[in-house]
């Protein structure tokens, strides 16, 4: 069986406040991209995870792809499985690629050995590997609550828009990201900020972390208004960062002249 779970962008992000157990409570809007990381379910004798692509930091036990599939093996006593991984959507970088392969592994476990779980379930398995997890089990626009895994589906056409994702390869930690957060005081819901023409998202639709993120690599903040200045409807980063995506009604040019290392893609939403 082979897969391909997709990054996803925030259409909004307000930090709203911290809560008692550590966490804080977001809202924030999340869709899915053309870009997809390339996943491979296999039946084996044994467990095994392989990865190529690019390289991710860490012991392999320490993956969302097998924890997911540990998860999934001790409630339903499946048998082993070779899972392989295809990494290209960039890591740390506001995508949810991480998120996103592990939802997959246990949609695609429950495909594979017709284990009949409900999305209703799946999602609350999603939940405990990750706040951004259960988004990826429907992959339609999900307005998302919480710590991120309370969703609601939301109604947002982009299809025949085009995507520019550009990442230069800055890291921005959970801790950075959260450092002097100025918690959201907006009147305005996202849902009525996104019923409104894309080309009005601009002065409307933020994301928390930029006020933090752009201070500490004001490059950001550069790269955001490149994208303004090429044409882009709308651009933000995405999460805590630190991927720049533009929002486009035809297809935009390429910035790898400017930012000559970065990771870009451009792509047609669907």
């Amino acid at each position: 069986m082979i897969l391909f779970p997709p990054a996803k962008v925030n259409l909004g992000l307000n930090v709203i406040y911290k809560r008692e157990d550590g966490y804080h409570e977001i809202e924030t809007v999340m869709v899915d991209t053309p870009l997809t990381d390339i996943l491979e379910l296999v039946p084996s004798d044994e467990f095994q995870f392989t990865q190529t692509g690019l390289t991710i930091p860490g012991e392999n036990k320490n993956n969302l792809c097998v924890k997911a599939f540990k998860l999934i093996q001790k409630e339903y006593k499946i048998q082993n499985v070779h899972i392989h991984l295809r990494k290209i959507i960039p890591m740390g970088a506001g995508l949810g690629g991480g998120s996103a392969d592990a939802a997959y592994v246990l949609t695609g476990l429950n495909t594979l050995f017709n284990l009949n779980i409900s999305n209703s379930k799946l999602e609350k398995l999603a939940a405990q590997l990750g706040s951004d997890c259960p988004f990826f089990i429907n992959t339609t626009p999900q307005l998302a609550k919480g710590r991120g895994e309370i969703l609601s589906p939301i109604e947002i056409n982009l299809e025949g828009y085009y995507v520019k994702l550009l990442n230069i390869g800055i890291h921005v930690g959970t801790k950075e990201a959260y450092d002097g957060i100025e918690f959201s005081t907006y009147s305005k819901s996202l849902e009525n900020i996104l019923n409104q023409p894309i080309s009005a998202w601009k002065d409307e639709l933020k994301n928390d972390f930029e006020t933090t993120i752009f201070k500490l690599h004001p490059i950001l903040s550069e790269v955001k208004n490149d994208f303004y200045s090429e044409g882009a409807e709308y651009a933000a980063m995405s999460g805590s960062g630190s991927t720049i995506f533009g929002i486009y009604n035809k297809k935009p040019t390429s910035s790898l002249d400017k930012y000559k290392d970065a990771f870009e893609f451009i792509g047609e939403m669907k």
